[in-house]
This record gives C-alpha cells, sequence and structure tokens, in this order.
C-alpha cells in the first residue's frame, strides 16, 4: 500500500514531493524547486519579477516563464536605467515583440515603473530594503504604497504573487521538498 499524498502535494516523476501547482512540466518544476519562494535580495531580479507579475495578470505564470529569456531581452534584462529611458518608439518596437506579451498599458507601466523604483533606490538605498520592510504578508500594505507612490499594475494580488515568489512569504506547503531550503534560502 502507497503513502496517501498531503493536501496541496502532488508526486514528480521524481518522486519528490512538490506544491501542486507546478505540475509536470520540467520547466515549472526547475522554477518551484530553484526560484519560487527562495529569498531574493538583488534589485534587478526585484524589479525584473514585479514587471513580469504585472505582465501575468490575467495569464498564467507558465505563460510568462516560458517567454522570460524574450521578456529580458526586449527589456534590457530589466536594467532599471535602461528601462526608465524608454521612449515611444520602444513601446511600439515591444508591440510587435510576439515574444512577449503585447499589451500597451502594460508595456507602458513596466517603463513607467522603472522610473518609480529608481525612486525607491534613491529613497530606501535599494529595492531590496523597500519591499522587505513589508515582508511578512503585507501585500495589501505594500500594493497601496506603491500605489501611493504612483505605480502600475500592482495589485493586491499581484503584489501577493510578488512576495511568495520572493521569498517575502515561503508559501511552499508543509511537506514540500523545498520548503525549509527555500525557508533557509539554501
Amino acid at each position: 500500500m502507497t503513502a496517501e499524498i498531503p493536501a496541496g502535494l502532488r508526486a514528480g516523476d521524481d518522486k519528490l514531493l512538490r506544491c501542486f501547482w507546478c505540475g509536470d512540466d520540467p520547466l515549472y518544476q526547475r522554477y518551484h524547486d530553484t526560484e519560487w519562494g527562495f529569498p531574493v535580495r538583488d534589485d534587478r531580479r526585484l524589479f525584473e519579477k514585479i514587471v513580469l507579475e504585472g505582465f501575468q495578470a490575467g495569464l498564467s505564470w507558465i505563460t510568462i516563464l516560458r517567454k522570460r529569456e524574450t521578456f529580458r531581452a526586449a527589456f534590457a534584462n530589466f536594467e532599471m536605467q535602461q528601462v526608465a529611458q524608454f521612449g515611444p518608439a520602444d513601446v511600439e518596437r515591444l508591440l510587435q515583440d510576439a515574444g512577449i506579451i503585447r499589451h500597451r498599458g502594460k508595456i507602458e507601466a513596466a517603463i513607467h515603473n522603472a522610473s518609480q523604483a529608481i525612486r525607491l533606490v534613491e529613497e530606501f538605498g535599494s529595492l531590496s530594503s523597500y519591499f522587505w520592510e513589508f515582508q511578512p504578508r503585507q501585500a495589501d500594505a505594500l500594493s497601496k504604497d506603491l500605489k501611493k507612490r504612483g505605480w502600475k499594475f500592482v495589485g493586491p494580488t499581484t503584489v501577493y504573487a510578488f512576495m511568495q515568489a520572493m521569498g517575502l512569504v515561503n508559501d511552499h506547503i508543509e511537506g514540500c521538498y523545498v520548503r525549509e531550503k527555500a525557508q533557509f534560502g539554501r
């Protein structure tokens, strides 16, 4: 008789118990096993993730994950200073790029948010210092503060997904083989 798998987990082909949402897709499993929920303090990665979470709104994360490398190329590897300099010609270029999500509002928000991110760095010394002030589980407060500071596409659901992914919250389900590694950032 086989042991019952706890709720919220699923066994992969490798027999490891993972959070159910990553399914059987190898790319999704690798993301789950090595990135999602691991504490991130690198400003470029934090900016990339909050921008990509904005693009993900209304879509599944696997859609964005599959396009992530193209997003990186299209958005200057998410270097805030460069993205903040994008102008109307860049918006039009991005709207023609089939490798990303071609949504004018989201593209313009990403460019706008780069300028807002630079302001946060100037005020707090880093994005990391700012974002980690809201840890743990303060997505509503973070969302409200970002909106007050002029950010776009940063509703509470989007911000909570960002917090989960960047390790501000460890939502790996109890019994997931990655939970403890993510908790201690290993």
